[in-house]
């Protein structure tokens, strides 16, 4: 009877759990997605990572926020679609970075039933016009970049073309992420400021395709994407970051580029020899002269209080250590 009992309440929580189950995630939810965020969010519940901060995270390298997330166990936050068997990321400029707080969409090959589904779903939640490839782009805001997962699908599979560029960048300011195709590569191309990291384009329009979800966790290659993540897109691939993290994997990334500027400029003056990698100085002495150092510098990438905050917090964990 007991277990007659318990196997009942867990189809109840089953049934519940599709029924809550949004085609647009409320705000409550993508909230308890990202609970370890505690500063601002937007209207749709997405963390908001200032604006300060996505620019500043613009000047770090890969390795440095990639070298961080894993310090802090998040090791699949990396993606540059570069093997064997995969043909990369085609980027509209290469030349420009892009950094953005993250709006997701998931497609799916289309499937009536489910489709139906999807759409009956999406009034109930107050959308009053067929779910489409439009519905992610009326949720963009100011700072966003659109991230989709389309499952590399080429042919049939654009998911926006020049006209759809345009709304995007209007909203965002920013542009694009698809492990998929576009259409109209001249017209996006000529949309000021406009960027796409994508996986290929073609002529052809969206056929034969849905959307699954908005601002709900997707797959971008090997990476968990979430709502409200930070993208940093560069030539050599994207990181998505989590939220909570930004503020430390900039602080720290900015730390790591003026420390390697010091070694530099140690080894250019020949202020210690050097050795097997290594210089010769106490280590007193060589942290000693880069607080120095740091002092003189001019132009520092973090405001001063902020450096002093992280340094007293970095020495009192080596001091614990």
């Amino acid at each position: 009877m007991k277990k007659a009992f318990m196997s009942c309440i867990a189809i109840v929580c089953t049934v519940m759990g599709l029924q809550s189950q949004n085609v647009v995630w409320q705000p409550e939810t993508i909230k308890a997605l990202t609970s370890e965020w505690t500063g601002e969010r937007t209207s749709d519940g997405r963390p908001k990572v200032s604006d300060e901060l996505l620019e500043r995270l613009k000047a770090l390298s890969m390795e440095e926020v990639w070298g961080n997330l894993r310090r802090n166990g998040y090791n699949n936050q990396f993606e540059n679609f570069a093997s064997t068997y995969e043909n990369g990321w085609e980027i509209l400029h290469p030349d420009q970075i892009m950094t953005g707080r993250v709006v997701t969409a998931q497609f799916m090959p289309f499937r009536k039933d489910f489709d139906t589904y999807i759409q009956k779903q999406a009034e109930k939640e107050g959308t009053k016009t067929p779910v489409t490839n439009y519905a992610p782009i009326i949720k963009l805001m100011d700072g966003d970049v659109y991230v989709a997962d389309s499952y590399g699908k080429m042919i049939d599979g654009t998911l926006i073309g020049d006209n759809l560029g345009n709304a995007i960048y209007k909203a965002g300011k920013r542009g694009v992420i698809f492990n998929g195709s576009v259409r109209d590569v001249e017209g996006l191309s000529q949309i000021e400021g406009f960027n796409a990291w994508i996986r290929g384009s073609d002529p052809s329009a969206i056929k034969e395709m849905m959307i699954e979800s908005v601002n709900g966790p997707i797959r971008i290659g090997r990476v968990t994407v979430l709502p409200g993540d930070v993208v940093l897109a560069k030539s050599t691939g994207v990181s998505f970051i989590p939220a909570h993290l930004v503020q430390q994997v900039v602080i720290s990334g900015e730390y790591t580029a003026l420390r390697d500027e010091f070694n530099r400029f140690c080894m250019r003056t020949n202020k210690y020899e050097y050795i097997n990698e290594r210089f010769v100085v106490d280590d007193a002495v060589f942290e000693k002269d880069f607080k120095e150092w740091l002092n003189k510098y001019p132009n520092l990438p973090m405001p001063k209080k902020e450096l002093d905050a992280f340094l007293k917090e970095r020495e009192e964990k080596r001091s614990g250590n």
